[in-house]
This record gives structure tokens, C-alpha cells and sequence, in this order.
């Protein structure tokens, strides 16, 4: 399977978000066998509809849409899904290069110990200053 994995962004007017989008999906390609793009919900480019038709001539099968988001809230529930044409299950196709894609969507961060640790790491940075 080729997979292809959209990082999806808030967006903002500020450089440093986009930059920390786009080092998280350098991070990410980092793994083998997947396809990394990024996309954006609001005031960035390539929007969301975009990020999807940047998998033109990859090959992707699948995508996974993935929010750098912490918590599920209006853009995660409403927006991202209705941009994206998910269903109720939070799933979609989108056609490339003329053949239907599947697009599963992914949870956001939440309550995970290693995002406890990063701010524990975080927490300590503080301290140390």
C-alpha cells in the first residue's frame, strides 16, 4: 500500500506555525513508505483541498488526514471533516490522477502519555532558565 499522510495545520498570520507544520511533516516523512504533504484550515496555503490534489502523481492509495491539533473542538469535528467530504465515520475518497483515493482521518493528539512528557520536558526548560 502507498499511503499518503496530509498534516494538517490551523493556519495562521504568523510565520513560526506554518514552519513548526511544515518541521512536524518532515518529521513524519521521516518514515518509510509514506507520502507527507501538509495543508492548511485557514489563512495558509495550500488549503485542505489543495493538500489532497498535491498527491497527484505519487501514487497514493490511501491518505490519512492527521490534525496537529491537541484537542477535538469545532475545526476537528466540523470543519476539517466538511472540507474534506467525510462521512459520519470520518472517512472519504477524493479522485487523483483519475482514480478514487480513500481518506481516513486521524484523531487529534489528546491525553497521551507522550505529550505528558513533552510537557513535563517542557516544565523543567522553565525551571532551568
Amino acid at each position: 500500500m502507498n499511503t499518503g499522510i496530509l498534516v494538517l495545520g490551523h493556519g495562521s498570520s504568523l510565520p513560526h506555525n506554518r514552519a513548526l507544520i511544515e518541521k512536524i511533516a518532515e518529521m513524519v516523512a521521516d518514515h518509510d513508505g509514506v507520502v507527507v504533504r501538509t495543508a492548511y484550515l485557514n489563512m495558509e496555503k495550500p488549503t485542505l483541498k489543495e493538500g489532497l490534489a498535491n498527491f497527484g502523481g505519487t501514487g497514493v492509495d490511501k491518505i490519512v488526514a492527521l490534525p496537529i491539533f491537541l484537542a477535538h473542538g469545532v475545526h476537528t469535528l466540523e470543519d476539517i471533516p466538511k472540507e474534506l467530504n467525510l462521512d459520519g465515520n470520518m472517512t472519504g475518497s477524493t479522485e487523483i490522477d483519475g482514480k478514487t483515493v480513500d481518506i481516513v482521518y486521524a484523531a487529534p493528539f489528546g491525553a497521551d502519555p507522550v505529550i505528558a512528557d513533552l510537557a513535563y520536558k517542557r516544565a523543567e526548560e522553565a525551571l532551568a532558565r
